[in-house]
């Protein structure tokens, strides 16, 4: 059975957002969201019929903002305002990050500050429910006023226009909402600004990113572990007492999962031995290094989860006893969401960095000391073995370099210098995305050389070595999957495979 989730403006999270982008989930809104949806609108009403001047409802929009609009042109102007702002280029956004964008917008008109019709909200909660998904261009939004060209594209389907994706088919949207039993929605004063005018796109792509990052911070904590088993590493470094006394709590966190992960290991190194008295950084220093990207993982998480929350058009609905009043706020400009993606990027990029080390003291036996055969694999020369897996990992990893540059640290006036500083918030989470994807082949790529050496590891004497707690459940899967490989091989897509595993979570919960 399809489980719905219920809106209300102020407690949708993160995998909730994941579980509707998915389509696992259904939604609707609460009785008091509706209510909370009506009086808004009333408010809207109220002020137009009063003639108040307020802004892009009986006002042009932007540099525009001085323009008078006559009482019968206010829904005109709406769907004008839909037209002209869908101007989007680029590769369309996966349905996944469609969904998420417009589970966000609706959680966000569902908060009662917004002035949309009761209709026009319905026809949006259902063409999510009914899989009606407009194609959405990916680039074209500043971050601020919100995601205008995305959004808009959006919007553009509610009424009828430009295309939309139902049943794997794409369809003019006025058919692709007939064929799911719906109809065009009819615009009327403030509707097309509360829906164009937000930050759903960064909201929705930030929390596709953020519930990705968590499970490859888990898979890269059981990654390293495995790594850690194969080249006779010592846990002595993820010791509690070392922890405590530098208290950064996923500092302390992380080092307690690897402890757990390596619980039970007969291939760590447990002696002192005088000729390795401590392991290389990329080793014994993954609580470190580990623990601050879950950091930055977790500010995400913070600020992404108010964000989806939040009233974020403008202006914004409120009253003075009985009397309606809009307030014209910047709400939709999306630095926070910007500063925190930016973070949680750099975050990962650390992340991919520290595992592009690990796999080249896997394959390099001058890193290792000799402990496994030169780029893992037998007969070296005629077979190459593993040594341009680790290119592919080193090549992700130079790219996430780049890609970390802060799209926040940029802005550019726009709309006659009105709007003179955007966030580049949607930049960000592109970049994000795009990451997130170059860290789980790097992983991916650890793995595949990891679960390899370890074989190479388990030979003579250490045939019954066991592995740790958890990553002996991280081997076995790996090698429900891939084989051990005793020559050259076409290892694209043993790649292909674990990177999906990794995505999929496969690794995540080991040992945890």
């Amino acid at each position: 059975m399809t489980e719905y989730i219920l809106l209300d403006g102020d407690s949708l999270g993160i995998e909730q957002v994941v579980a509707v982008a998915r389509g696992e989930a259904r939604v609707a809104l609460s009785d008091a969201a509706w209510a909370a949806v009506r009086r808004a609108r009333a408010a809207v009403e109220a002020l137009v019929a009063s003639d108040a001047v307020v802004y892009g409802v009986t006002t042009g929009f932007g540099d525009f903002k001085s323009v008078l609009i006559s009482r019968q042109d206010v829904a005109a102007l709406q769907r004008n305002l839909v037209r002209s702002h869908a101007v989007g280029v680029g590769v369309r956004l996966p349905r996944d990050a469609v969904r998420a964008m417009m589970v966000v917008r609706a959680n966000s008109l569902a908060k009662g500050y917004s002035g949309v019709q009761e209709g026009t909200l319905r026809l949006l909660v259902e063409m999510l429910n009914r899989g009606v998904h407009p194609l959405v261009p990916s680039r074209g939004s500043l971050g601020a006023s919100g995601d205008l060209a995305p959004l808009a594209h959006i919007a553009l389907a509610m009424i009828g226009e430009g295309e939309a994706e139902h049943d794997g088919e794409t369809l003019a949207a006025a058919a692709a909402l007939a064929r799911a039993g719906l109809r065009p929605a009819a615009l009327d004063a403030k509707e097309g600004l509360a829906l164009v005018n937000g930050t759903a796109l960064m909201g929705g792509l930030g929390a596709l990113a953020t519930y990705a990052a968590e499970i490859v911070y888990q898979t890269a904590n059981v990654a390293g572990a495995l790594t850690l088993e194969a080249l006779e590493g010592s846990p002595q470094a993820f010791d509690d007492r070392l922890q405590a006394v530098r208290p950064h709590p996923r500092q302390m966190e992380c080092a307690a999962h690897l402890r757990g992960l390596l619980d039970g290991s007969g291939l760590v190194r447990q002696a002192a031995d005088p000729h390795r008295v401590q392991d290389p950084y990329s080793l014994r220093c993954m609580p470190q290094v580990h623990g601050a990207v879950h950091d930055s993982i977790a500010y995400a998480r913070w600020v992404v989860d108010i964000e989806n929350n939040s009233a974020t058009d403008n202006p914004l609905l409120f009253w003075e006893g009985d009397t309606p009043v809009a307030l014209s706020g910047g709400n939709f400009h999306g630095e926070l969401t910007a500063l925190a993606l930016d973070y949680l990027k750099m975050g990962l990029t650390e992340l991919g960095n520290i595992s592009e080390r690990r796999i080249n003291r896997l394959v390099d036996p001058h890193s290792n000391g000799g402990l496994l055969p030169p780029f893992l694999t037998e007969r070296g020369g005629l077979n190459t073995g593993f040594m341009l897996a680790h290119y592919t990992a080193a090549a992700l990893a130079s790219e996430n370099k780049t890609l970390a540059h802060p799209a926040s640290a940029d802005t550019i006036p726009t709309s006659g210098n009105t709007e003179d500083h955007v966030s580049m918030g949607p930049t960000a989470a592109h970049h994000t995305l795009m990451t997130l994807d170059n860290v789980q082949g790097i992983l991916a790529i650890e793995l595949l050389c990891a679960a390899q050496a370890v074989d190479y590891r388990r030979r003579g004497a250490l045939a019954d070595a066991p592995l740790g707690q958890g990553t002996r459940g991280a081997y076995e899967v790996i090698r429900r999957h891939v084989p051990f490989l005793v020559e050259d091989a076409y290892l694209a897509p043993h790649i292909a495979m674990l990177k999906a595993l990794v995505q999929a979570g496969a690794f995540g919960d080991e040992g945890a």
